[in-house]
């Protein structure tokens, strides 16, 4: 009896396995067929114009804000800085391009070191494969650390090394500090829409720590040789209305997803959140949901279409619970948003560099300023108004009555959420 029933079992799991295998299968096939489409469809097409807001400063904690909503202003702004720099430069990018761009802040940051100012720089090898590799090459003065594209070396069991380096930071003097969304190159000086800050007062030593901790981390990883630890001369002050948050893998330290949980729990009045890609955990969800059903006006403002269209569908999977729920979804038209931002009750604001997926909150290396201040919290409510122009609000009837096809594409897609 034994013997005729193992014979069935190992058919059973065969026809398991190979079920299994062609699920998986179909769903890679259809995420990569619509990468192709889409990017085929998009050859040559360049964003429309969108509304911006000009640079607005505020006083924060014995500091000011500065927030910017288009490239331009903030890269002229950052080249400034760098220009100006008298004794050290940390700069820190996810995306840095060799265009024209990309050439420019390159050349910032050399002549900086020619006039021997100490440039510290990291950028993420994965996200710059397609970078030339010329363009990779700098001078010896700047000391440059390569963030692999494989981190684990011969221990790929440890999950905790897997992160990728999504951060942006530039900090000049230990005097102004940048953090946000943006990226060096040409289209995100002109062609996207993002967020980012620029800091002075006690902030800028937290975000100064926030690279030097990075740095040393991972310092023993630039060729050629070891580098030596990159130690600050400055002291913290703590200041209770400004604070870091940095997401760490290799500590296994997520702070970001509780900080924005906390914020949610808490609100009362308004929950206006914007984010380049949408993928939370169920957590997140449902505390969005209790929120709207206790009465905050919760809304999310999110790309029509984004840059990753694989992400655009599996994110829709989320959006029935949520406009049943009460939560209002704003999607941009006409070109992409990719900032990270979200403000409550006209008190507590974040900006960064995490987006509300699994990647940012529980898998990269990611950094949010987070503030407790009217003024700034007024700014960005302001912003978030700007952008919600520029959008089409979807609603729970154009959703319900969405063709079929889309119902079954975003049903097919639905399990790949864990990898995004």
């Amino acid at each position: 009896m034994t013997h005729r029933s193992e014979p069935m079992a190992g058919r059973v799991l065969r026809v398991v396995r190979r079920t299994l295998l062609t699920i998986v299968g179909v769903q890679l096939a259809v995420a990569i067929g619509m990468s192709l489409v889409d990017s085929y469809r998009r050859r040559g097409k360049k964003p429309k114009p969108f509304p911006t807001t000009p640079p607005r400063t505020v006083e924060v904690g014995g500091g000011t804000m500065t927030t910017y909503t288009y490239g331009s202003d903030l890269y002229a702004d950052m080249l400034e800085a760098i220009e100006g720099a008298q004794r050290q430069v940390f700069f820190e990018t996810y995306i840095w391009k060799g265009d024209a761009t990309g050439e420019r802040f390159k050349k910032a940051l050399a002549d900086a070191a020619a006039r021997g100012v100490d440039v510290y720089c990291i950028y993420d090898g994965f996200a710059n494969l397609v970078v030339s590799p010329v363009f990779k090459h700098f001078p010896r003065s700047m000391k440059v650390l390569r963030y692999p594209v494989y981190a684990a070396g011969l221990r790929f069991f440890d999950l905790r090394r897997y992160g990728r380096d999504h951060r942006k930071i530039l900090v000049v003097d230990g005097e102004v500090g940048f953090v946000g969304g943006f990226n060096i190159g040409d289209a995100y000086e002109t062609e996207w829409r993002d967020t980012h800050v620029r800091v002075t007062g006690p902030g800028v030593w937290d975000l100064q720590r926030a690279f030097a901790d990075f740095w040393n981390l991972n310092r023993r990883r630039r060729l050629g040789h070891s580098a030596r630890p990159l130690l600050l001369e400055t002291s913290s002050v703590w200041e209770s209305r400004i604070r870091f948050q940095r997401n760490v893998p290799r500590l296994w330290m997520f702070p970001i997803r509780s900080m924005y949980l906390e914020a949610i729990n808490r609100a009362s009045r308004n929950i206006w959140l914007t984010t380049a890609y949408f993928l939370p955990d169920p957590d997140f969800v449902d505390a969005l949901k209790d929120a709207a059903r206790r009465g905050v006006d919760v809304r999310l403002l999110v790309p029509l279409k984004s840059n990753h269209i694989v992400a655009d569908w599996i994110s829709r999977g989320y959006f029935s619970h949520l406009l049943e729920a009460g939560v209002r979804i704003f999607r941009y038209r006409d070109a992409m948003v990719h900032a990270k931002t979200a403000t409550v009750d006209g008190t507590w604001t974040t900006v960064g560099t995490a987006n509300i997926d699994r990647l940012s909150l529980s898998g990269n290396y990611e950094i949010n300023v987070e503030a407790i201040d009217r003024g700034l919290a007024e700014v960005m409510e302001e912003i978030f108004t700007v952008d919600e122009s520029n959008c089409l609000e979807l609603t729970i009837g154009e959703w319900e009555a969405r063709d079929l096809h889309r119902k079954f594409t975003e049903f097919v897609l639905a399990p790949l959420r864990p990898l995004l």
